[in-house]
């Protein structure tokens, strides 16, 4: 079956069956690799996008419900260079090996535009309950953290 989708402001078709996961339509049918597998059932994060500037993990989201939404993938988190939190990730070092990096960025990039909207920096209570379901076994928990605050202060 054929489903339209808006991802990263481009439109594209893809076949595939309704069920298939968003992920991996992303990833296979798109080419867009920035956006990880990690557990299949909505548990680690390592699969968030946003769907119409919603966190939403895509390994348990069915194609069909992303049709006639805007998805919004790591690679097109910005048209105009990264956004303030990757920028923050690298100049503070907060990633290691990076395999979760991409949810997390997607979650606290949403995290960090809704706090810059009400003219507020973010608490670590309240990046660290953002990101309660984002596995990271580096264990650069607290280093992410840092940098997310860092972003919502620039």
């Amino acid at each position: 079956m054929d489903h339209d989708l808006t991802v990263n402001g481009e439109q594209c078709r893809v076949e595939c069956s309704d069920t298939t996961p968003l992920l991996w339509v992303l990833r296979d049918a798109l080419g867009l690799t920035g956006t990880r597998f990690g557990c299949g059932v909505g548990s680690c994060g390592a699969c968030t996008v946003w769907i119409d500037g919603q966190p939403t993990h895509s390994c348990d989201t069915p194609v069909w419900s992303a049709a006639g939404h805007h998805v919004t993938t790591v690679e097109g988190l910005t048209d105009a260079g990264p956004h303030p939190v990757q920028e923050s990730i690298i100049a503070m070092q907060a990633g290691q090996c990076g395999y979760c990096l991409s949810g997390i960025v997607m979650r606290s990039a949403a995290l960090v535009d809704d706090a810059r909207s009400q003219g507020r920096p973010l608490t670590a209570p309240e990046v660290r309950e953002a990101l309660d379901g984002h596995l990271c076994r580096c264990g650069a928990h607290n280093r992410i953290v840092a940098a997310v605050i860092e972003a919502s202060e620039a």
